[in-house]
């Protein structure tokens, strides 16, 4: 977890707002650490967390939770992380036969269809627990990432479509929420991207967009952070405001600062 960016979003995980969708995106860059942020802010927060890891391994994930202080291997044998390796997953769902349907059943489809199987697998994960198991703070879905999905065969409505489920279940019978990356590749021609990309904007109460500099590469400086919360329920003057900070990524933190502010950047 990297407090600088508690600090930028004003919360901790004592006081996380519940019922929020929050849409990571990153643009001529990787915005991998937003998501090991959310995870071990959550994981912290006592929170219930089901994690559809569709581009790195468990290992991968497990090696930075440690650099942040959580162990991904603990949580998950204690009940509080449920963990769906996409990269495994997918192995699985060709080669082995299975007697239920499979999250990834959509693999094994001539044509890709839905993900009900996926939000069956999510709903499952993180179904409230009994009086007498280990009681977590309320559930959370975080997906690395959803681009994946369209290139695999699905399309933006059928994406958007398992995100608006996984919200009416999460955000607003449970009061989660949910955490996903979506990739911007500038492709002008990645229509369905486009449509996946919007739609998930309009939806969201936060959303975190990381940049690569104009300028191209610099050591001192790895990107810029657009932030933009968005709050429907208020007057036109306050619906939404933004903040943007560059940043620096080291081993075990992220340093922000004030565009300009650094010496490496005029």
């Amino acid at each position: 977890m990297f407090p600088e960016l508690n600090n930028l979003l004003n919360t901790t995980p004592d006081r996380a707002e519940q019922g929020k969708l929050t849409l990571l995106c990153d643009a001529k860059t990787d915005g991998s650490f937003l998501v090991h942020h959310f995870l071990s802010f959550y994981l912290k927060a006592n929170c219930k967390v089901c994690f559809v890891a569709l581009i790195q391994s468990f290992s991968h994930y497990n090696i930075v939770g440690q650099k942040l202080g959580v162990n991904l291997t603990m949580a998950r044998e204690r009940g509080q992380l449920v963990f769906l390796e996409g990269l495994k997953s997918a192995v699985d769902v060709f080669f082995q036969a299975q007697e239920k349907p499979h999250p990834l059943q959509f693999l094994r489809e001539a044509s890709a269809g839905n993900l009900k199987p996926l939000f069956e697998f999510v709903r499952v994960a993180l179904k409230p627990v009994d009086s007498g198991a280990a009681g977590w703070t309320y559930p959370v879905l975080l997906v690395d990432d959803l681009s994946v999905l369209l290139s695999l065969g699905l399309g933006a409505v059928a994406v958007l479509d398992f995100i608006h489920y996984c919200r009416a279940t999460l955000c607003w019978e449970l009061k989660g929420n949910v955490v996903v990356l979506v990739h911007d590749s500038g492709d002008v021609e990645d229509e369905e991207n486009d449509i996946l990309l919007n739609g998930l904007s309009h939806q969201s109460h936060l959303i975190l967009r990381a940049e690569g500099l104009a300028t191209g590469f610099c050591r001192d400086v790895h990107g810029q952070l657009r932030i933009l919360w968005r709050r429907p329920s208020q007057s036109t003057s306050q619906r939404d405001q933004s903040l943007t900070y560059q940043y620096k990524i080291q081993d075990r933190s992220v340093s922000f600062f004030a565009k300009g502010m650094s010496p490496a950047v005029l």
